[in-house]
């Protein structure tokens, strides 16, 4: 009973040390007021099935439709609509970019937006998505099937970054009518959809911002993701992904638990745990733990209570099918199509998920085609996750990037 409250109590230490660094970025950024940002909420559906609006053809082959897409706006569309920027989020992301929620919860990329801030919500109308496939009220395999009344599951379509390009752009066009915007950025994933949002539509955009990107995953990320599918897969309750009556997903806990370590850098961790351990008296105790496998619990079973599982298969494996130079023979002839007139990559010297060597390659090779490219390897030991900590390094970066398309 000692020990588990012991546990418990380490928990909630961590909770606490997760809190006080949260407060630490909300007194250097406090978080935007819904109102000062003009947050608006909305929902759009397509590719209903009718001669006027087909189903939509995916890069496998199928057709899907209906489609959702459920969309958060920033700030005020100018008359000749010509000061938009469109985020794209990461894996586990939402449309919740900025602002606090109804809940309490602060936009993921909150510091980044708002007045006096890179993305000037007095300047810009921003728009985040929740992207195809994902579980935040756009269309993914915990939607209902039209055909069955029930889940999708895993009779939901392969999807890829192409696809969930072409559903944001399906959105621009048909549901704000934008057909050019001033920029697209986004991180992780998210920077993964730029870079296919440059190649599909070279026009589409004036400035591209990756970070913490890579033209394709390498052997590496993908095993990992093969072993976050794995332990979905091989969870009893998962049951061939019909698991949708409120059942907690071990499974998914641990694909979560297994991700959060190629987020964190080793220095990170070492910072952050060492090598402290809960009750050092008994440190023999299975149940006794050292403090990185509590941060991996606490991480693993927050997480099942926000995601589907059965998005998180499909996600990932959008992330590993991703490769820019696919259809197009080489990573060279792929970029070639870029014509953006600023684009802008960042990488972070620890990511190791995504190493800064495949950054470094794209721009190189933009540098060669004689683009206007901008290249930034930041120092920081917190990893992948930089992108979403490091406001102080990338904000200035990001301001002066903007800054120049005005020019």
């Amino acid at each position: 009973m000692l020990h588990k409250l012991l546990s418990k109590f380490i928990v909630t230490i961590i909770i606490m040390e997760q809190k006080s660094g949260k407060n630490e970025r909300e007194e250097l950024y406090p978080p935007n007021n819904p109102l000062d940002i003009n947050l608006q909420k909305g929902e759009f559906t397509f590719a209903k099935g009718t001669t006027e609006d087909p189903f939509m053809k995916l890069e496998c082959g199928k057709f899907l439709g209906p489609i959702k897409l459920v969309y958060e706006t920033y700030g005020t569309l100018n008359e000749d609509k010509s000061n938009v920027i469109l985020i794209c989020h990461a894996l586990t992301g939402n449309a919740h970019v900025a602002g606090k929620s109804e809940n309490g919860d602060t936009g993921w990329w909150d510091p980044i937006i708002g007045k006096n801030r890179p993305l000037d919500t007095d300047k810009y109308f921003i728009i985040c998505s929740n992207i195809l496939g994902g579980c935040s009220g756009s269309t993914g395999p915990s939607s209902i099937n039209p055909k069955t009344n029930k889940p999708y599951a895993m009779d939901f379509p392969t999807i890829t970054m192409k696809d969930m390009v072409n559903a944001q752009k399906t959105l621009l066009e048909l549901h704000f009518e934008i057909n050019h915007v001033k920029a697209i950025i986004g991180g992780s994933i998210g920077g993964m959809q730029v870079l296919q949002w440059g190649v599909d539509y070279p026009e589409f955009a004036d400035g591209l911002i990756a970070i913490a990107a890579t033209s394709k995953l390498s052997p590496q990320a993908i095993a990992f993701n093969k072993i976050g599918r794995h332990a979905i897969m091989i969870d009893p309750k998962w049951n061939k992904g019909n698991y949708y009556s409120n059942e907690v997903l071990e499974g998914l806990a641990l694909a979560r638990m297994v991700a959060h370590i190629t987020y964190l850098s080793d220095e990170a961790m070492q910072i952050k745990f060492g090598r402290k351990h809960q009750n050092n008296s008994e440190m023999y105790d299975f149940d006794e733990k050292f403090e990185v496998e509590n941060y991996l619990d606490h991480q693993g079973y927050k997480f099942i209570k926000r995601f589907d599982a059965n998005s998180y298969l499909y996600l990932s494996k959008s992330m590993d099918l991703f490769d820019i130079s696919r259809e197009y023979g080489s990573l060279k002839d792929a970029l070639s199509r870029l014509a953006a007139k600023n684009i802008m990559i960042i990488s972070f010297n620890s990511d190791w998920l995504f190493p800064p060597y495949y950054s470094k390659e794209m721009a190189d090779i933009l540098k060669g085609l004689g683009k206007n490219i901008e290249y930034f390897e930041i120092s920081s030991y917190h990893g992948h996750d930089s992108f979403l900590i490091e406001y102080e390094k990338i904000n200035p970066i990001i301001q002066n990037f903007i800054n120049n398309m005005e020019k």
